[in-house]
């Protein structure tokens, strides 16, 4: 299909694109330490209100914490989209983001593992959420020498993909698409001992029914099945944005036991879990995780 007749490449998604292009270039003029906080300002002040995520984090917060204080309920209305625009202008700095999460060492219980395996050519699943800047630790393991890759979803607007894919490239490849396009790369490169990087915590309308904070959350069990296939180790890691909004801890936790994929997958939600409970501001509350309902 050519991009004429993709509707991700529409006119409309072009002047989207045009528009997102010219704030992330200008944004990109400025000095790090300045371009995060501003980055995170105008998502949290000018785009949250337009693009309705201020709703939708209302919405979820609703649903999974219904007595929360008006108070606190508005402190993340603001704090949310903060952290998604310091993440998506980070994803664009290269270098300068991957200085910043390689400023600490590595933390967790599940680091001793993790080293076992990469001297092993053993293969990983690395599971992580829209939390922090979920790229964090993929940059940081990439930065340190392990052999990292990652599953991304393509997005719905094909002409900020495009750029998109090429910033986080400079990261650090490589990048599967999801789908059977990039599947049988994907394959490959874990069967020959890669670490393979994915997140779990959006919605899947052929995932299984789980526990998500007590509701019913669908959602996939590919990292718990490829691990079973594959004799790969499943371990979450996280990128904890540190409170001067710029550095990261770079948490490597337990494996997660083989078992049955919906055990495996739902000890993973029950991890991302009790992490967003202590910081609750670093979540994408914007998705729609929750779609069906008990």
């Amino acid at each position: 299909m050519s991009k004429a007749q993709d509707p991700r490449y529409s006119t409309a998604n072009w002047w989207q694109d045009r528009l997102l292009r010219s704030l992330i270039g200008a944004l990109l003029l400025l000095p790090y330490r300045l371009r995060v906080p501003l980055s995170g300002w105008l998502v949290a002040y000018i785009v949250a209100p337009v693009a309705g995520y201020r709703t939708r984090i209302r919405e979820n917060l609703a649903l999974v914490f219904p007595d929360m204080a008006a108070a606190e309920v508005t402190r993340l209305c603001r704090a949310v989209p903060r952290n998604i625009g310091r993440s998506l202008i980070e994803l664009y700095s290269g270098p300068e983001f991957v200085a910043r999460v390689t400023r600490q060492p590595l933390k967790g219980p599940g680091l001793a593992a993790l080293d076992a395996a990469h001297k092993a050519g053993r293969p990983v699943i690395l599971v992580t959420g829209h939390f922090g800047n979920y790229d964090a630790s993929r940059a940081a393991l990439i930065a340190r020498g392990y052999r990292v890759g990652g599953l991304y979803r393509p997005m719905n607007n094909g002409w900020f993909n495009d750029h998109y894919v090429a910033a986080i490239s400079r990261i650090g490849t490589p990048l599967f698409p999801r789908g059977k396009k990039g599947l049988g790369d994907m394959i490959r490169f874990l069967r020959s001992g890669g670490m393979l990087g994915l997140v779990i915590d959006q919605h899947m309308g052929d995932g299984a029914r789980l526990q998500f904070f007590g509701r019913d959350a669908l959602t996939g069990l590919s990292a718990a099945e490829l691990a079973l296939k594959y004799d790969a180790l499943v371990i979450p890691t996280y990128g904890i944005r540190a409170q001067n909004g710029l550095d990261f801890d770079i948490v490597i936790e337990d494996a997660i036991p083989h078992g049955t994929p919906e055990e495996m997958t739902q000890a993973l939600n029950d991890s991302l879990e009790h992490l967003v409970r202590t910081h609750m501001d670093q979540w994408f509350w914007i998705h729609r995780r929750w779609k069906s309902r008990p």
